[in-house]
């Protein structure tokens, strides 16, 4: 076979051992069934018991055999009055779990801006270095496209320029994980807009404007050129 037939799937190859594998692990039914204490009280929402185990001191901050506190369960369940509760009480904001999570990450993994927004205004850094890959919170909205919990994430002064241990930043993720739709082309307005370089280039010395003509994102293209981009 020519040796260029064999480039293209070898490169697309290369681009899917590189893409992030899913890391984040929510409780199973099973895990919360067997949940005690605050666990259990975050898992079914229950504000109540919540403030009565703060007031009794109970360990605000306990690991399931995951690493997870109360507040991670929280937050993967949405329970915003819990991680309002637990907060007040003096939770702390900003563990990871054993997957290297924290709850911003995982509220902005999950699209849930209303639990980021909460997060955020309690206290919570979007700052973190966070994940097996060394990212931030934005990297992960910008792989995703989760444009809204992008804007939020920028405003709360996430690292724009963070490079994580595949080489990539939040600007390049919204290229090379994303599907060059509205959402990410919305993610990658708001990157260009807060300042975020399109210089940087990716392990192989690709740039994002060359990442996004390798793709036929013609309109990804277009908005990296009007930002100066080469």
């Amino acid at each position: 076979m020519p040796r260029r037939a064999l480039f293209a799937p070898l490169a697309l190859a290369a681009l899917l051992l590189a893409q992030p594998a899913p890391a984040q692990v929510p409780p199973t039914a099973a895990q919360t069934a067997a949940y005690q204490g605050l666990h259990a009280a975050a898992a079914r929402g229950d504000v109540a018991a919540v403030q009565r185990l703060a007031a009794a001191r109970a360990d605000l901050n306990a690991r399931d055999p995951q690493g997870r506190t109360p507040l991670h369960v929280a937050a993967f369940a949405r329970q915003r009055e819990v991680i309002r509760a637990l907060a007040r009480a003096g939770a702390q904001l900003d563990l990871l779990e054993n997957d290297r999570y924290d709850a911003v990450t995982i509220a902005a993994v999950a699209d849930d801006e209303e639990t980021l927004r909460l997060l955020l205004s309690l206290g919570a850094s979007a700052k973190q270095v966070t994940s097996r890959y060394d990212g931030t919170a934005l990297i992960a909205a910008a792989h995703l496209g989760h444009d809204g919990a992008v804007r939020q994430l920028i405003a709360a002064g996430a690292p724009l320029d963070h490079v994580n241990n595949l080489h990539w930043t939040a600007l390049i993720e919204s290229i090379v994980l994303g599907d060059g739709g509205p959402r990410h082309q919305a993610t990658l307005a708001a990157l260009l807009q807060a300042g975020a370089s399109h210089a940087l280039a990716d392990r192989q010395g690709n740039t994002p404007l060359q990442l996004a003509r390798q793709r036929g994102y013609a309109e990804m293209v277009r908005m990296l050129m009007a930002a100066g981009a080469q």
